[in-house]
């Protein structure tokens, strides 16, 4: 089994981030394998792969107590299981003298996942870690950019 570990400091409080992690309803600002999402009343989010509209869900597990999340990911809303993994590092811990964290994506390889999508995941999980900062440092919400709400004024 292959694992991947894409990294990034983030010049927002670790419980910023955690909370912006956890939030079902932030996925598609960030996240490539749930794209156009639904979010039900028990916080299942039901996406679609921006890569080729195949259906995914995932169920958020967060412990606030460790700034650790659980992604339970899968094609079939009865089998999630968990794939992906945030860990939030506080700048206390890693001798920062600023407000920031260290964000890790962590994912694992599952048998049956071909080179082809493996190679596609561990190139959007590196993308979508610069896309997570820039959304927590700038406070920018593409959703709203597509509705005109974020137009730029010549």
């Amino acid at each position: 089994m292959n694992t991947d570990i894409a990294s990034i400091v983030i010049n927002r409080h670790a419980k910023t981030v955690f909370k912006f992690m956890s939030d079902p309803n932030n996925m598609d600002l960030w996240s490539f394998g749930t794209w156009r999402i639904k979010v039900d009343n028990e916080g299942l989010v039901h996406g679609q792969s921006i890569f080729d509209g195949s259906a995914a869900f995932v169920r958020i597990q967060p412990n606030e107590q460790n700034y650790l999340i659980d992604y339970w990911v899968g094609s079939d809303s009865t089998y999630l299981v968990p794939r992906i993994f945030v860990r939030i590092t506080s700048g206390e811990v890693t001798g920062s003298a600023t407000e920031n964290c260290v964000m890790s994506m962590i994912a694992f390889r599952n048998e049956s996942m071909n080179d082809e999508r493996w190679h596609r995941l561990v190139t959007a999980h590196a993308f979508e870690v610069q896309l997570i900062k820039s959304v927590l440092e700038n406070d920018f919400d593409h959703r709203k950019f597509c509705s005109g709400d974020n137009a730029v004024n010549p």
